[in-house]
């Protein structure tokens, strides 16, 4: 009876912890996860061709690694700049990638591209300037956008373009700790539990920050009445369809029914451009997902519900989808 007892406590427990590399992220603004497994199960990512850019080819040849093949789940966290104009822009990225990955031909690439490196925590950091022309002066090196990149094991990958090296330092002092099932940033204790269970990719904290204009949450040029900082819930998960929700926690019930008018008066726009379009297979598609889009508002939260056809998400993952072909 003990036994069973400490086999349903261990289950809870890793039911109820955020992935592993959700909690290999250091302090954030927001946070987002994604598990492949289930996208490649319904849209068969890893066997269509997919086009590259010459950049990523000369990647793939130098390391073996195809991203859509190989990769299996990846977390992400979202820093905002004081500085909106520096060289990150409006907010800075870290990631903890798992997957597989020959770990020896990633640290040669690595090597002869990274302008230095360093060594904490036993693990190299190589650190990579960004978005650089083929010459550059003293003062655009020093200006530039930097990607640190290091290799905690043989199947993650870690890297953070924000300005510092306390990011990417975070992260390998949490990979130190990981063993703790409810570690990581203190995001993850606060709205993790908001989680939906069982959804492959979700979203928490100032999920709206990247599309940010002074301070407030902008969607196609339409304002919304909340600021950058507040704090939202997405997910999707894939059982007979895949299930979107997004949840706003506004700071009041009045804030959230204003959002609800906001994005009700948005979608009903939506749906008369739709009205307009010639009408094939991909225009019904997307029509049904915009059908099935739901606006509430329960107490001091908006929430948003759709379901995505698989046609509009196979469509969206193909080659020619991505491509804008």
């Amino acid at each position: 009876m003990l036994l069973v007892a400490a086999i349903g406590v261990a289950f809870f427990v890793v039911k109820q912890s955020p992935p592993r590399a959700a909690r290999l992220l250091p302090e954030a603004d927001g946070i987002a996860y994604v598990n492949l497994k289930p996208i490649r199960l319904a849209t068969h990512l890893d066997k269509k061709p997919v086009p590259h850019s010459p950049d990523y080819q000369k990647f793939i040849d130098a390391t073996g690694i195809v991203f859509e093949r190989d990769l299996d789940s990846a977390a992400f966290a979202i820093h905002k700049m004081a500085d909106p104009n520096g060289p990150n822009g409006p907010a800075a990225f870290s990631e903890v990638f798992v997957g597989h990955f020959d770990g020896k031909r990633l640290t040669e690439y690595l090597a002869t591209i990274a302008t230095s490196r360093e060594t904490y925590a036993g693990h190299e950091i190589f650190t990579i300037p960004v978005g650089l022309p083929a010459t550059v002066d003293a003062h655009m090196a020093a200006t530039s956008r930097l990607l640190r990149v290091t290799q905690l094991s043989d199947d993650t990958i870690a890297a953070s373009n924000a300005p510092t090296t306390e990011q990417i330092h975070a992260i390998l002092d949490h990979h130190r700790a990981s063993v703790n099932p409810f570690g990581g940033p203190t995001l993850l204790g606060g709205l993790y539990p908001e989680v939906p269970a069982f959804a492959s990719v979700w979203g928490i904290g100032a999920i709206g920050l990247p599309f940010a204009e002074e301070g407030r949450v902008s969607v196609f040029g339409f304002h919304l009445p909340l600021a950058d900082t507040t704090p939202f819930v997405a997910s999707l998960r894939y059982t007979t369809g895949l299930h979107l929700r997004i949840e706003q926690i506004a700071a009041t019930d009045a804030d959230a029914e204003r959002s609800v008018q906001k994005l009700r008066t948005l979608l009903m726009l939506v749906r008369q451009m739709q009205g307009l379009e010639a009408v094939g297979p991909a225009e019904e598609s997307l029509a049904a997902f915009t059908d099935s889009l739901k606006i509430e508002q329960e107490k001091d939260r908006a929430i948003l519900t759709a379901v995505i056809p698989i046609d509009l998400l196979r469509k969206l993952t193909s080659p020619k989808g991505r491509s804008g072909r």
